[in-house]
Formats: structure tokens, sequence, C-alpha cells
């Protein structure tokens, strides 16, 4: 329940904003006629909008610490184990995953070519999510560069086609390989830094295969970049540009589940609780005796694995590429979809690649204010959902007792 002193520190918030927004929001000054207008409306909104916004937020506080407390007593948060309640029964998920598994096999012949483009960018993010989720999400190693690794893959497959004249299929599996390589080779310098540290000696290096990228024109032709980079084939059909759209969905959705699928195993495999042991402490993860080394590296070398196969989907999509589609933000965005959907979280990670790529595509009739509800998003999820939208569970183990009969030995 508000009380009244909330309601009259919302009030007194709402005339600080107006005190500060007054000489932008009130006053305009007319050179050409020399007048002053005073737009008092604007003034009225503004005092409104935060206060409104103010009282919403201290209500929203309320809530989660009242949720805090239940769960120190005992009482499991709703709002916290919604999702997970729903994908924990069969009556409801397996209805959910059938209607979408039809969905997704009807959307490119439902829709026009320019969703099907957009869906088809929103998986290729989906991969470098899950990629990165390996990183940060697992293994909690904070990689700002990883941009690289997808810059690697794209021009492994142009420079090979170029070159050599490599097929898709050809490239895809070096695009990966190279990924991983060029993971091992980050890893190797970054085994003995963490936090702060490590996230700047990362983001160096995506800084740099994107400066080699642009100045060294006779390797990766710079600026200009590389054109004319054939699409995926198959059985040698010949595709139209719609034909060859839809096969490059289709492509994206088996190299998803794919990825969902190795991703989900190696959480769930010896190396997988080893990466989290490593996140959760990093000292004790060694003084149980897991190579801490070997962890590292293998987390390193699999997220970039499966930034270089995207990589070079990502150059068969869009025919071109130059370094400019391989800058620090896309690194940003990568990260923000594994913090936002959940860090170690394979749904979690789905759901926020989805959101953030497809929301600015069908939000542009609100375009000038884009990345101001992009920003208060992130902080709002942030304060009140830190764990992302559908946070990771953390396994349990409770002794119950010693069950059955006892063998001869007394065990």
């Amino acid at each position: 329940m508000i009380t009244l002193p909330e309601i009259k520190k919302s009030f007194f918030v709402s005339l600080w904003f107006m005190f500060l927004t007054f000489p932008i929001m009130v006053v305009r000054v007319n050179p050409i006629e020399k007048a002053v207008e005073w737009r008092w409306k604007n003034l009225l909104l503004v005092g409104v909008g935060s206060f409104l916004l103010s009282f919403v937020w201290r209500y929203l506080f309320k809530r989660k610490e009242a949720g805090k407390k239940k769960e120190e007593a005992g009482y499991d948060s709703g709002a916290k184990s919604f999702f997970h309640i729903i994908l924990a029964e069969p009556k409801i998920y397996k209805p959910f995953l059938i209607g979408i598994a039809f969905f997704a096999l009807a959307f490119p012949f439902i829709f026009s070519i320019y969703q099907t483009n957009i869906m088809t960018t929103a998986l290729i993010y989906v991969m470098l999510g899950l990629g990165l989720n390996i990183v940060v999400g697992l293994a909690g190693l904070l990689d700002l560069g990883y941009v690289a690794f997808y810059a690697v893959g794209a021009y492994s497959y142009a420079l090979l086609n170029y070159h050599f004249g490599l097929s898709f299929w050809l490239a895809l599996p070096i695009g990966a390989a190279l990924g991983a390589f060029f993971g091992i080779l980050l890893g190797f310098p970054v085994l003995r830094l963490r936090g702060d540290y490590l996230a700047i000696v990362t983001l160096g290096f995506g800084e740099i295969i994107r400066i080699i990228l642009e100045n060294w024109n006779e390797f990766s032709f710079g600026p200009s970049g590389i054109a004319n980079i054939p699409r995926p084939g198959f059985l040698g059909i010949e595709f139209s540009l719609q034909g060859a759209t839809t096969f490059m969905y289709f492509l994206m959705i088996v190299l998803t589940l794919f990825t969902v699928f190795v991703v989900n195993r190696l959480q769930n495999s010896r190396i997988g609780r080893a990466w989290i042991a490593l996140r959760e402490d990093e000292i004790a993860c060694q003084a149980m005796g897991i190579d801490k080394t070997k962890t590292k590296l293998t987390a390193f070398a699999l997220g970039a694995t499966w930034a270089g196969m995207v990589g070079v989907v990502f150059a068969a999509k869009t025919t071109f590429i130059n370094p400019a589609s391989f800058t620090v933000w896309e690194s940003i965005i990568i990260l923000c979809i594994v913090v936002l959907g959940g860090m170690g979280s394979v749904i979690g990670v789905v759901f926020g690649a989805l959101i953030l790529i497809l929301l600015p595509e069908y939000l542009r009739a609100f375009s000038e204010y884009r990345m101001l509800i992009f920003g208060a998003v992130l902080i709002i999820m942030m304060v009140f959902r830190p764990g992302g939208v559908i946070s990771s569970v953390r396994r349990t183990y409770r002794f119950e007792g010693l069950t059955g009969k006892r063998d001869k030995t007394g065990i």
C-alpha cells in the first residue's frame, strides 16, 4: 500500500523535473519574429508524467521487497517461477511448442520476403546469443570482443570463395574451426584476468580485428568490403530471390535447433558443471581439482565456434560484408540479449534475442525514441528482474535420509 509520505516524495520529484526541464520544454525563442513562446502545456505534461512514473516506480519497488520477504519466509514468488512452472508442465508447453513449430514452418509462406528476412536475422542473433551464453552466462567470463569471431567467420567464407571458389557448405565448418582457433588465441593471454580487466582486453581484441580488416586492403579489401558473395545452394538447385530467402530461413531454423540442442547438452555435461563452478567461485573451483586453464579455453573456443559459424551464414545472407558490420555495438547487443534473456538460460537467451531484434523492427513508428525505449527497458529489467526474462534455475540437492534396506556390509 502506497502511503502519504511516498506520494509527497513523488510530488517533489515531479516538481524537481519541472524545474530542470523548464528552459528546454517551456521556453522557445523565435529569432525571426523576435518573440518568446511559452509552452506551459509541456510543463504540465512533464509534471504529470514524472509524478506517475515515480509513483509506479515506488509501487514496483514495494512489490519487489514484498517478494523478497516471501522468499526468505519460504514462499516461492509467482513472478519468479511463472515461466518455470509452464516449462515444467508437459500439458502446457507441448501444445505450445507444436503451435510454434507449425507457425515457424508456415511463416515464409504467410508473410513477405521482408518479414522472412527479419526473422532470419533474429535467428542469427539467437545463435550468437547462445554462443556468448557459453562464455558469459555459464563460465562467467565477460567477453566484449565476441564480434571479432563473428567477423572471422564472415571473412573466412568471403575470402575463401573469392580466392579459391569454396562453396558455403565447405566454408561453414572452416569458419567454425577458425572461430575456435581465434577463441583459443584470445583465451591464452587472458587466463589470469577477471572482471573489468578481462572485459577491457576482449574489447581491445575485437577492435584490433576490426581495424586490421579495415586497413589491410591487400587482404580484406579494406572499407570497400567484399561483394557478390554467393548464397548457399542445395543439390545444384538455382533459387530465385524469394526461394533463396526461404531456404536461408529454414537453414537458420535447423542451425538454431542444432545450437539449442548442443548448448543444452553442454550445460548439463561435466564441462558445463565446471563452467558454472568457475563462474560461481574461481578459487573454490580450482581447489576442487578442476583444471581452470582447460575450462576457460574450452569456453572461449566453443563460444567462438558458434560465432564463426554464424559469420559464414551472415556473409551468405547479405552477399556483402565490410568492417562496418562488426563494430563493438554488435558485441554490446549480443551481450544485452544474454543479460536480458537470462544468463545461463537457453530458453531465456532465445526470448531475449527475439525481443531485442524483432521489437525495434516492428516499432519503426517510434524510430526517434527507439534507443530511449531500449535503454529504459534494460534499466527496468536490471532493477526488477536482474536474473533476466527467464532466469536459469539453480539445481539444488536435498538429503532425504537413508531409504531402502541395508545390504550385508551395513551400507
